[in-house]
């Protein structure tokens, strides 16, 4: 495969912008695991050079269209981007967190490449404060881009390459680095300062931005009260946890003695948290520490190679993500740590090719039988490829049901739930969509019950507690009535009252 092509694969997952219902996160991800797929197929074609171009490519892109996003132009380039109101942008990552963290990641990259040209051989004494005029624009722009994103992780992340860049490059005097990393966070503030004055002047559109964010109260949708709950949780199951994927069951069927946040909670916004709350404490102490004694024996803060440096604040800017939301959860950060882990397998030497793991001497082996070996690889390479084939084409199924009847595939505009009631795949979404588009009545009262209270792990929402709570009034289960009533007056107050109203007259 040529170059471009592997580097395609590099880009594609941060700036597809294609996604659908009714679990947004499928088709980004099956495409980073397809161009995953193809990484590792053509792994010899990588370099450290190629991997940073592409995240540093990237990031410069994704800044232009979150300009173009933040200044109400999206609609114009549709559907290339995704759709935002102006003054928000998040570029294609539909998350302005993740695309404050890819700015941060170009950054990264963007030092790196200028620590490259201070070693041995590199500028003399009289040019070392000489900047070549294309750092300097795309540190802007990624400036520009982070600033657009009003992300206080991002906010969070430049502050700490800032640091982190100071701590490699002063030891060695190399005083022009951390100089440029402090110009690009100045620069960062200036947006901050000018873009929402500029956007007013453009559009007539108040927004107060970063420092709005800042200063504005979160009331119950904040971290700390998010955090406490969680905390409240893993008190109640510390040893083995509530169980993977059942935090937002575990946060709605729990009735918290201080303050409750106020939304779906699905993650912890905490690697270490939700590692706890759902796999148990001495799960995440396990992983934790396990990754903690990786990192001391690796020894980042020696680091003094510029490429193994890049790789480590990549992985340290989304580990700081980490602590605040899930970034791992996406496919684009996934493919970026493991990328990262690879540079630093790889010695970080800029142009060698990025190693293959050797495990009990097996690549040696592959290398005596280089055939049998790329005819493996091809094997493992089509079959991961119609795996993913095969899911896809079981969410398309699924998604049928979700869609109006007009804009469904034309096999699946009759009998739409009979023919996707099957899926194994994405079970749930199928019989999520079954509870809804079932009417209650005495005769089925029992089944939709049952369905109801599944779903309630699946999607703790109020169209099914709602099922839940008529379905067993319905079946003179009065007591688990009342106590899954408390949980919805709890969690959802205003759609318990709306609903309460709807019901009084009846």
């Amino acid at each position: 495969m040529p170059t471009w092509g592997v580097a395609a694969f590099l880009l594609l997952p941060w700036l597809n912008p294609y996604t659908a219902g009714p679990t947004p996160n499928v088709w980004p991800l099956l495409l980073s695991t397809l161009c995953a797929v193809f990484l590792w197929t053509f792994r010899n074609r990588l370099n450290a050079r190629l991997v940073t171009a592409g995240w540093l490519i990237a990031a410069a892109i994704s800044a232009l269209i979150g300009l173009v996003q933040y200044f109400g132009l999206a609609s114009a380039l549709s559907p290339l981007i995704s759709q935002t109101e102006a003054g928000e942008a998040f570029a294609n990552l539909r998350q302005r967190n993740q695309f404050a963290t890819l700015t941060s990641i170009g950054l990264l990259v963007l030092i790196g490449w200028l620590a490259q040209r201070d070693k041995p051989g590199g500028p003399q004494p009289a040019q070392q404060w000489l900047m070549p005029w294309w750092a300097w624009l795309l540190a802007l722009l990624l400036a520009l881009g982070n600033a657009v994103s009003s992300s206080r992780t991002g906010l969070l992340q430049w502050l700490l390459i800032a640091a982190l860049t100071a701590w490699w490059a002063l030891p060695d005097r190399w005083w022009r680095l951390p100089v440029f990393a402090v110009l690009a966070l100045l620069a960062y503030g200036v947006a901050v300062l000018m873009l929402p004055w500029l956007l007013e002047l453009a559009t007539g559109l108040h927004s107060d931005g970063l420092f709005g964010r800042l200063v504005k109260s979160p009331g119950c949708s904040s971290r700390k009260i998010l955090w406490s709950n969680v905390l409240t949780l893993i008190a109640q199951k510390p040893w083995l946890g509530w169980g993977w994927g059942e935090l937002d069951y575990a946060h709605f069927i729990t009735l918290y003695p201080g303050p409750r946040f106020c939304e779906i909670l699905d993650n912890a916004h905490n690697l270490p948290l939700h590692l706890a709350v759902e796999l148990g404490v001495p799960a995440a102490v396990a992983i934790c520490g396990a990754l903690g004694w990786l990192v001391w024996r690796a020894q980042p803060w020696r680091e003094r190679n510029p490429v193994r440096q890049t790789a480590w604040g990549v992985l340290a800017v989304i580990g700081l993500h980490s602590l605040l939301e899930y970034p791992l959860w996406y496919g684009p950060f996934q493919i970026a740590a493991g990328l990262s882990a690879w540079l630093l397998l790889s010695g970080g030497r800029e142009n060698q090719p990025l190693p293959d793991a050797d495990v009990d001497g097996l690549n040696e082996k592959f290398k005596q039988k280089k055939p049998f070996a790329q005819y493996l690889r091809a094997l493992a390479a089509i079959t991961m490829i119609v795996m993913l084939a095969c899911v896809a084409i079981s969410y398309h199924r699924v998604s049928q049901i979700y869609l109006l009847p007009d804009k469904r595939s034309a096999a699946y505009r009759e009998d739409t739930l009979d023919k996707v009631r099957g899926s194994r795949l994405f079970r749930n979404q199928a019989r999520f969509a079954e509870l809804s588009m079932t009417p209650l009545t005495p005769a089925n009262a029992a089944a939709v019950y049952g369905l109801a209270k599944d779903m309630l792990h699946y999607s703790p929402e109020p169209r099914v507690i709602e099922k839940v709570i008529e379905s067993a009034v319905m079946l003179g289960r009065d007591d688990e009535a009342l106590q899954y009533l408390a949980r919805y007056r709890a969690a959802f107050p205003q759609d318990h009252a709306r609903w309460a109203s709807k019901n009084a007259g009846r």
